[in-house]
């Protein structure tokens, strides 16, 4: 009893001297009054894979479709063993340390309700609760790595009790089962398990708030299948309303964050707010960072005097990254990028390497043929959980650099030191804006048109982020990738450092199915050599091609590659 009274006593004190949040009018602030912007990153695919992070898009969306496919390899034993290790590597104390050090300042957690509790099928008393320790103990450690980093953690229920929409993959949905919405059960289950974990956090200083339903997107009495076209969205505000009522009963300090129908964004019908300390959360892909992609949030936030936090965006170029949080600055609106890890992709802070024998599954659970052994799929399974860990992915530093220091400094930065004479690969640029470490003309991923075309801006998808195109290389010497698809008036900028002023010989390494034209210039626009390549009869039959007499400084050296005509490529080019 005395040890009880002595930890109530010690977190409330905490209160008084911690960071908490809350909404002050338009503004989240701390216990201080002073304006926090949320800087974050949602972790999804930890706690609910989606298929295109562990691409099974094609023939596994849906997280139980994913586990039905593994089970189908290797048992239902087999296939716990494997998302043990996934949810045991996926995040850990290591990432969170990551995470902060490269400058996030909040967490959101995208949880999966099955973690928690069990579905209504499998409850054995009807309208009683079984509590999962699995997931209380995953938020718990969560929460501890968080406060230990002193950022906040935002629990966001990504995947509600019978799923929350019809776009299938975000929530888990099984569609031979009842919805959230065609299900009383399945709303009770959900307000319940909101009360269980607002009356588990509610003295936590670092919970930055509760995320009711992530994305509802579905019809009520509309025509579209994820809602766009609802005009009051009844059922969603009244759940989350009376989710609302649930928390306040054991936790009156923490901000609620409501979403829209359509994907987080479609607020028509919104009654009078209905309590003094909640947030709109709204959703961004895919289109332009301008005032107007956000009129409809920023009135929202004038209308009501509350906050607005974008609880999701990403999934585009680096770009697109900084120009978007520029946008939010301005605006003074909080965000959370996503997601954090998944396998093979250059768009995320971390990517998941893929292995040969796991795209041997991949290719067996899409077209069929000799299914592998069931030791075979198993190791191979395991070895992909294992390169969840983080030391084991591959951190993407041009990302990190586009969502914080880009984002006010136009400068650039060498993506690595290299060292004259040298070897210097092609893909290894500087670090920058567009304009300023290197210049291509498809550098964003839009989709705002026509629904089933978005723009082109990446067509190697490998290394980096940019719109620069990197692919996969087959030359003798190689860093496993090359530029390609380079157009007239691009250009590339690198940093080298020279330990002596002297001129020096470039060998060029490229391959191009015709002549082609480049020039090497500083930034300052000064010429050190204009260069025909010979045509080397193909776009992947490399030659080398000596450039001499290019002058360099001793010391730190800019130097910049203009492609004047379309189609040259460059592995390396090594200066001697």
């Amino acid at each position: 009893m005395k040890r009880t009274i002595l930890l109530s006593a010690l977190l409330l004190s905490q209160f008084g001297t911690s960071q908490l949040l809350k909404t002050s009018g338009q503004k989240i602030v701390n216990d201080k009054g002073e304006n926090i912007q949320l800087r974050g990153l949602g972790l999804g695919g930890w706690m609910l894979q989606e298929g295109y992070m562990l691409k099974t898009a094609d023939f596994a969306g849906p997280q139980y479709k994913i586990k039905e496919k593994i089970t189908d390899l290797i048992g239902e034993e087999g296939m716990n063993e494997f998302y043990k290790a996934y949810l045991k590597n996926g995040i850990t104390k290591q990432d969170i340390d990551f995470l902060a050090k490269a400058g996030f300042n909040s967490i959101r957690l995208p949880m999966h309700y099955n973690l928690y509790t069990l579905p209504i099928e499998k409850e054995p008393v009807k309208g009683k609760d079984t509590w999962l320790d699995e997931g209380f103990k995953m938020t718990d450690d969560l929460l501890q790595w968080c406060a230990d980093n002193k950022i906040y953690l935002i629990l966001d229920l990504h995947a509600a009790p019978g799923g929350q929409g019809n776009d299938a993959n975000i929530s888990d949905n099984d569609k031979s089962k009842p919805s959230l919405w065609d299900s009383e059960e399945n709303q009770r289950k959900t307000i319940a398990l909101w009360k269980k974990l607002a009356e588990r956090y509610k003295n936590s200083p670092w919970i930055g708030g509760y995320d009711l339903i992530n994305e509802p997107n579905i019809n009520f009495t509309g025509k579209n299948p994820n809602g766009t076209d609802e005009m009051s969205n009844a059922p969603l505000w009244k759940l989350q309303k009376d989710i609302t009522a649930a928390i306040r009963e054991v936790d009156k300090k923490h901000i609620i964050f409501i979403e829209g129908n359509a994907w987080g964004n479609n607020y028509n019908g919104l009654p009078a707010i209905w309590d003094h300390n909640m947030a709109f959360s709204f959703h961004k892909y895919w289109n332009y960072n301008d005032d107007s992609t956000l009129k409809s949030v920023l009135d929202l936030r004038e209308k009501h005097n509350i906050p607005i936090w974008l609880g999701e965006t990403g999934e585009n170029s680096n770009v697109w990254f900084t120009e978007l949080i520029q946008l939010l600055d301005k605006h003074n609106i909080g965000y959370a990028f996503w997601p954090m890890k998944k396998i093979d992709n250059i768009a995320g802070i971390a990517n998941v390497k893929i292995t040969p024998e796991y795209e041997k599954l991949l290719d067996y659970w899409k077209n069929g043929g000799e299914k592998p052994s069931k030791e075979y799929a198993r190791k191979a399974l395991m070895k992909i959980a294992d390169h969840y860990k983080l030391n084991n992915t591959e951190i993407k530093t041009d990302v990190i650099d586009a969502m914080f220091r880009q984002v006010t400094d136009a400068s650039t930065k060498p993506f690595r030191n290299h060292q004259v004479p040298g070897r210097v690969f092609a893909s290894e640029y500087d670090l920058g804006r567009i304009g300023a470490a290197y210049e291509d003309k498809d550098f964003i991923n839009l989709w705002v048109s026509d629904p089933a075309k978005r723009s082109e801006w990446n067509s190697g998808q490998q290394m980096r982020n940019d719109g620069v195109d990197l692919y996969k290389c087959n030359d003798k010497v190689t860093n496993h990738y090359y530029v390609g698809k380079t157009e007239s008036g691009e250009w590339l900028q690198y940093t080298v450092n020279s330990k002596a002023a002297q001129n020096y010989t470039f060998d060029i390494r490229y391959a191009a199915d015709k002549d082609s034209k480049i020039r090497i210039e500083k930034p300052s626009g000064e010429s050190l050599a204009s260069v025909l390549l010979p045509s080397g009869g193909g776009k992947e039959n490399w030659k080398t091609f000596s450039v001499k007499n290019i002058p360099l400084q001793k010391g730190e050296n800019k130097i910049r590659i203009f492609f004047e005509n379309d189609g040259v490529n460059l592995n390396y080019f090594e200066v001697k």
